[in-house]
C-alpha cells in the first residue's frame, strides 16, 4: 500500500515530492500511453480508486493530513494530463510542465477541493482537477500547432 501511495517510495526523494511522482507518472505514460484510448482510461480509473484507497491508508500510517511522501495523486494527474498526446518529447515535457504549474497553482476548483476534502478522495482529487486544467490547454496547443 505505501509502495503504491509513495509512487514505488519516489515520494521519499528529496525536495519537491510531487515534482518526483509527476516523473513516475511520465514513466509510467512511457509504457501505457499507446494503449487503445478506452483502455488507457480504464487503467487511469481502476488507479484512482486504488489511489484514493492507498492514498487515504497512507494518511492514516503516516499520522499526517495529505503527506508529502504520498504521490500517488501526481502520478494519476500525470497521466490525466497526458492523456491521448502524441509520443514527442516537446509534448511530454510540456505536459509534465502544464501539469506542475497547475498543481502548485491550484486553480478553481482544485484549490476548494484542496482546502475542504480530506482523506484519500481529497489528496487525489486535487490533482485530477490539475491534470484537466493541463490537458485541456495540451490539446488546444496541439490543435493551434496541427498536431
Amino acid at each position: 500500500m505505501m509502495f503504491i501511495a509513495t509512487g514505488a517510495y519516489s515520494g521519499y526523494l528529496p525536495k519537491a515530492p510531487g515534482t518526483w511522482g509527476s516523473a513516475v507518472g511520465v514513466l509510467i505514460w512511457l509504457v501505457i500511453g499507446r494503449m487503445e484510448l478506452h483502455s488507457y482510461l480504464m487503467v487511469v480509473g481502476v488507479l484512482f480508486i486504488v489511489g484514493v484507497c492507498c492514498a487515504g491508508a497512507a494518511e492514516k500510517i503516516i499520522d499526517r493530513c495529505d503527506p508529502r511522501p504520498v504521490v500517488i495523486d501526481e502520478i494519476i494527474g500525470q497521466l490525466i494530463a497526458l492523456t491521448a498526446v502524441p509520443f514527442h518529447p516537446v509534448v511530454v515535457i510540456s505536459g509534465f510542465l502544464l501539469f506542475r504549474f497547475f498543481d502548485i497553482l491550484k486553480p478553481f476548483p482544485a484549490s476548494w477541493i484542496d482546502r475542504h476534502l480530506h482523506g484519500g478522495l481529497g489528496i487525489v482529487l486535487d490533482d485530477v482537477v490539475a491534470g484537466l486544467y493541463a490537458w485541456l490547454l495540451l490539446q488546444l496547443g496541439l490543435r493551434l500547432c496541427g498536431l
